[in-house]
Order: C-alpha cells, then structure tokens, then sequence
C-alpha cells in the first residue's frame, strides 16, 4: 500500500522539533516500511515546500500559505490540493492525520479517503487539564471528526473522553502507539539499589505531573534521604499561572534536602536520554493527561520499571503490580512508598522489567501495530 500521514511535526533536522505525534508516526512509518509498503509524510507549517528521503520515507514539507484573516483556510486547501494530485498520480491510497487541532476540518479530497487517529486533541488535553480551550481549535478538531472516513485512536480512554467532550458517539478502532523494540537494547549496567534512583524524562509541563513530582520526591527523601532524582526534557512556561517557567516553580516545591539529590540536565540529544533511562533504577511519570505515551514505552522497552499515574489510559499500558506500579499524583505520601519498596527491592525492579519488555514485544512493538494498522488501512481501502 502507499500510505501518506498528515501532521504538524516530524523528527528530523529539515522539519524542526517535535513531540509525541511526530515520534508515533515515525515509529509507525518505519514499522509499515520494513512490511514492504510505501510511505510519505506531509508536513505542514514549513518555512519551505520541499521533498527529501528520510531512510526510505518520502518527506514532503508544506509552507503555510500566508494571507490575513484566511491563511487557516487557504493552507487545509493547499493540502488537499496536494492531496488530490498525490491520489490521482497514485502515490497515494489514503491519508492519516492526527486529531490535534483538526488540520483536516476542510480538507475535503475528490476521492482518497481520510483517517484521524487520536493521540489527543487540544479539547481533550484542556479537559483533562481543566483548563477551558480554545473555541476556534474545538470548532476545527470537532469538524475533522465529523468528516473523516475513519476514525482510529491510541487507548480506549482517548477515544472515551474525545466522545465525551465533543459531544460525539463515533466508533473508534483501537490500535496503540508502538516502538521499534529490536532498536531498544537492554541496558548492560545495573544501577545500584535506592543511590541511583528515579528517572523522569518528557517536557516539564503541568499536566504531565510535575508540579506534584517535588511533593512526591519530598516525601521519598523522608524515607530514603539518598535518593536522586534525574529530570530530563524541556522546561515551558506554566500556561495556569504565566510562568516563565515550570522548573522555576518546581524548585520551589522541593525542600532544600530534597532539592540537593535532583538534577534537572534540560534538554539533551536522544542518544542521552537513552544512557540516563539505562542508568536509573526507575522511571517516575506522575501525569494527569496523556493518550497513550511513547515515553512510558521506551522505558518498559529497556526493562525500567514504572511507577505512574492511575489514570485512564495507564491502565491499558501498566498492569498494577505486574510491570509497574500506578498510583493517582495527587496522592505524594502512597506514590512515594511504592517508589521505596522498589528500590528496596531489586528483584521486583528485575521482575517488574523483564514483565514490562515482554508486553512492549506481545503489544506495542511497531511489527504488531503496523500489522494492524494495515489490516484497518485495507478495510478501508475496499470500501472506494
């Protein structure tokens, strides 16, 4: 098949940065190249138009077009303009696209068909978040929805809570985010009991938990005053408050004790965050909103275990007690104590690890997401 994704990051040097979309398609991407089939990622708000190889995969950059009061609508016109010349070259069979910001609201091809895969919209993280959205983001994200020929979503949570908020009863096929988990080699170092610690790597952003992170270190530091705590990711301003500055504000949370054992490295190569997930004796993830995180996979992928949130999607991820443990990050002093019976222990870290490795390999590898996905890419195909 020749399969197109449509999306607003891709994590190469020629498109700029990017997040967790950028990061699901590219795993997805190669999954669906190593099975034999064609793959071309359009990028739109690119300061140029543009077409590179990226190991196989056709990249495709979109420069916005520029026009006071219209540029929204005369750039979804530019893709599906490009769309339908793909489609009648046959480049292309289909197109995924994400739900974030609804770029396909008026994006209405001649004949290839349309698919939206949740990885959370704008609507569903300012739910999550209880923060109000944008009126302007819900109205796009909610027509992309109503218009599109299928609809896929990471978790079932997602596709629970998209319903929910947007007042919707669509039918969601559910096939997750993968990883690349041959490309994920079980670290050969074995950090010590309790003085290596904890490992959160990910933006440094409220909703991901980190404000209750040094509430929960605090408490940990009571019981094992030797703990570290090791912070990798990108510091933004707090969009609650209007900080500058969301480390600032977690500095402030943590006691001077506590703050003595945390090391905040910013951000850092790949090849970095792969040393310090290798080294640390467990992963901390206290977030609040998430579709389903490729973070959380990498590290079940190198054998860490997790100690995470209880909410939602983590359930579908993390069984308790098995590969992790999930504890809500309200509750510091209970996320705390599960923290310490794992350091204590280092054969529930090895046990919780080998577990958690094994369902990267049986559920999120790219092998089997891109199997399925394809399987869904085909039904839909049939259909035109």
């Amino acid at each position: 098949m020749k399969i197109a994704f449509l999306t607003p990051e891709y994590p190469h040097p020629k498109t700029g940065s990017s997040g967790g979309i950028g990061t699901s398609i590219k795993n997805l991407a190669i999954g669906l190249l190593q099975q034999g089939h064609s793959i071309r990622v359009l990028v739109y708000g690119q300061k140029e138009d543009a077409v590179f190889e990226d190991n196989g995969i056709t990249v495709q950059q979109i420069r916005n077009v520029k026009f006071k009061g219209l540029s929204w609508f005369l750039t979804r016109k530019k893709i599906e303009k490009i769309i339908n010349q793909l489609y009648e070259n046959k480049e292309i069979d289909l197109v995924e696209a994400p739900d974030w910001t609804g770029i396909t609201s008026f994006i209405q091809p001649q004949k290839c068909p349309i698919i939206i895969r949740l990885n959370g919209s704008d609507t569903y993280f300012c739910h999550l978040d209880r923060r109000p959205v944008k009126w302007i983001n819900k109205f796009h994200e909610k027509r992309a929805l109503q218009k599109a020929d299928a609809l896929l979503s990471v978790s079932q949570f997602t596709a629970d809570r998209t319903n929910e908020v947007f007042g919707l009863n669509k039918e969601f096929t559910i096939i997750p985010n993968s990883i690349d988990s041959s490309s994920f080699t079980i670290g050969k170092v074995i950090p010590p009991s309790g003085a290596r610690g904890l490992l959160y790597f990910g933006t440094l952003i409220r909703k991901k938990g980190l404000l209750e992170l040094p509430l929960i270190f605090n408490e940990l530091i009571k019981t094992m005053p030797e703990a570290k705590l090791v912070l990798v990711g990108k510091d933004v301003p707090d969009i609650v408050s209007g900080n500058t500055s969301t480390w600032q504000m977690m500095q402030s949370l943590f006691t001077n004790e506590a703050l003595q054992n945390v090391s905040y490295l910013g951000s850092v190569p790949y090849a970095e965050i792969r040393k310090q997930i290798e080294q640390a004796s467990i992963c901390v993830f206290p977030s609040f909103a998430e579709a389903l995180p490729v973070s959380w996979l990498e590290a079940m992928a190198m054998q860490k275990p997790i100690v995470a949130s209880n909410i939602g999607w983590a359930t579908e991820m993390i069984e308790e007690g098995k590969d992790g443990f999930l504890v809500h990050p309200t509750h510091h002093k209970e996320y705390a104590n599960s923290i310490v019976q794992l350091l204590e222990n280092t054969e529930l870290q090895k046990r919780f690890g080998i577990a958690a490795r094994k369902k990267i390999e049986e559920k999120f590898s790219t092998e089997v997401v891109a199997k399925l996905s394809l399987l869904f890419y085909e039904s839909l195909v049939d259909k035109f």
